[in-house]
């Protein structure tokens, strides 16, 4: 038993040693993404902030693109990815829209209530994700996170069309709506497993780059 026991610790893999499978790094990068994105929401440069966001999203996309396609990982390379995939997610989809909508309310108290809706609602449904996975092993239920990025990136397109107070309220609705969804019943496909999707985010990802770097200058 003692034996058995030594073995297993011995053949127990190291926490770093998960860092240079290749899905994993793309995780990662995702969530250097969204550091990038949280740190200029705080900041007030909220298109530096949305070229972030939507770049955590491809990112996301891509490692469990590579993830499937790789072969030779074993059980425990998809557990672990999987784990990482969900901690990252929680920032990414739940946290950085947080912080933005608090920052672009400037901080006032009336905006902690939404911003703690908005993680609460992303909180639940990772939850709810990781132990009963997908409806029919092809949808999912409530609208995946992701989403969420991507929505937001794009309704921020119109923040200069509005006075400051009245897009504060839209973008307060906005993730309050999300939120909403991102908790309820409604059944929704697995738009990352389509490789036509995947292309469609691409072009996406590099046209929300392109207006948002123009505006930058």
């Amino acid at each position: 038993m003692t034996t058995d026991k030594i073995e297993s610790q011995e053949l127990q893999p190291t926490i770093l040693s998960y860092v240079k499978d290749i899905p994993n790094l793309c995780s990662l990068s995702g969530l250097a993404c969204t550091i990038f994105s949280i740190y200029f929401s705080i900041l007030g440069v909220y298109y530096a902030a949305m070229i972030g966001m939507i770049w955590a999203v491809a990112f996301d996309w891509a490692d469990g693109l590579i993830a499937r396609t790789m072969k030779g990982r074993t059980g425990n390379d998809r557990a672990f990815g999987g784990q990482l995939d969900v901690l990252i997610d929680i920032v990414s989809y739940g946290v950085a829209p947080a912080i933005l909508l608090l920052s672009y309310g400037e901080f006032e108290p009336v905006f902690l209530f939404g911003a703690f809706i908005m993680l609460a609602a992303s909180a639940i449904r990772l939850s709810y994700f990781s132990v009963f996975g997908l409806a029919g092993g092809a949808k999912y239920t409530g609208l995946a996170l992701d989403n969420n990025n991507i929505i937001l990136v794009f309704i921020f397109l119109f923040e200069g069309v509005f006075s400051h107070g009245v897009f504060s309220t839209i973008l307060y609705v906005s993730g309050l709506g999300l939120a909403a969804l991102n908790v309820s019943q409604i059944k929704t496909p697995k738009l990352s497993g389509n490789s036509v999707n995947v292309y469609i985010l691409a072009i996406y990802t590099i046209g929300i780059t392109s207006i948002y770097s123009w505006k930058l200058l």
